[in-house]
């Protein structure tokens, strides 16, 4: 297999040469599959590029993300808005080389390791700086507006994203064998709730801390694009600034590594005007019932025997502790109302 890799690399970089020395499966990614790719590269638009790293499939995966092909895709208009993500490189679309589609990008350096992210005390001193980036970085991308042939497989945009997000949870609940009252009354409390929507753009709808890299307290890499698609800019800041995607560093509220204020502000900075920011608490509510519902199909992919896996058993018992927290944020939005 690594030498199918080599001689399709080598034809889809003009090389003379390609030797794959190495190879190891990347912590991460419950639903794709990241190898590690030590190279050797002689001649061609890769000469002397030393790692890369391949995606593919991994054993089984989840309904609403989307194959390698889109995911090459996204990631191609991400690197061509100027966002920071790794360079995508080559695409083999047919499953011909190593039995499923698969693309190869550009190694990106640092970490993704959340926890490091939110409680290493040395990145303290950046952390301001990383939030405004983080920012930044997704200005770039809602700037990306359809109409967009090259993103045609992403479908009509909605007339309202808040609702047709609530639609899919309320449909992807009545399919589990068993209820989950607090999930479907925060959904009924989103659905009361719901804010006037705003022109839809692409949105990465995963944007969070595990999913980007950072080194030397910079953003290296945002990463992991199965998930985008065309959705209010908010849902990206709500999903990001959610307690659930914290890691602990609930003081930090903008992914347990900055505050809100930089985030926010980083987002000003690129796009040259602010989005509704008090709209924020809403779409975090909403982040907190989709990763809930996100939780419970990842339990069932182990218990269904398709994927035996403790990490992927443990993800199902979060929807318990997302339970909690809908509850307790819809208490806090309603108090605050009151106190107004």
């Amino acid at each position: 297999m690594r030498s199918a890799v080599a001689v399709w690399l080598r034809a889809q970089t003009g090389a003379e040469k390609v030797e794959i020395t190495g190879t190891k499966l990347l912590t991460g990614g419950a639903i794709q599959e990241n190898w590690l790719l030590d190279l050797a590269v002689q001649g061609g638009r890769l000469s002397g590029m030393e790692q890369a790293v391949l995606r593919t499939d991994a054993a089984s995966g989840v309904d609403e993300s989307h194959g390698r092909v889109e995911e090459f895709r996204l990631l191609s208009a991400g690197f061509d808005a100027g966002m920071t993500v790794p360079e995508p490189l080559a695409l083999e679309p047919e499953g011909s080389v190593i039995g499923k589609p698969f693309y190869v990008m550009r190694k990106a350096d640092g970490t993704a390791n959340p926890r490091m992210l939110t409680r290493d005390a040395a990145l303290d001193p950046h952390r301001t700086g990383l939030a405004r980036q983080i920012g930044r970085e997704m200005a770039r991308l809602h700037s990306i507006q359809p109409p967009r042939p090259d993103l045609a497989f992403l479908g009509d945009t909605p007339a309202n994203p808040a609702a047709q997000r609530i639609a899919e949870l309320y449909g992807f609940l009545d399919s589990l064998p068993k209820a989950y009252p607090a999930l479907e009354w925060g959904l009924r409390w989103l659905e009361l709730n719901r804010p006037a929507p705003s022109p839809a753009v692409l949105c990465h709808r995963d944007f969070r801390t595990g999913n980007y890299m950072v080194a030397d307290g910079k953003l290296t890499g945002v990463l992991d694009w199965e998930f985008a698609g065309w959705s209010d800019p908010l849902e990206d800041i709500g999903w990001f600034c959610a307690r659930c995607w914290r890691f602990g560093a609930d003081e930090r509220e903008a992914g347990g590594i900055g505050s809100r204020e930089d985030l926010y502000a980083g987002y000003e900075e690129e796009a040259g005007s602010a989005l509704d920011w008090s709209l924020v608490p809403y779409w975090e509510v909403l982040a907190t019932v989709r990763w809930g519902a996100i939780a419970l199909l990842q339990g069932e992919r182990h218990n269904s025997g398709a994927e035996r896996s403790i990490e992927l058993a443990l993800t199902g018992r979060k929807a318990a502790e997302m339970e909690l927290d809908i509850l307790q944020q819809i208490g806090e939005i309603e108090r605050t109302r009151a106190n107004v």
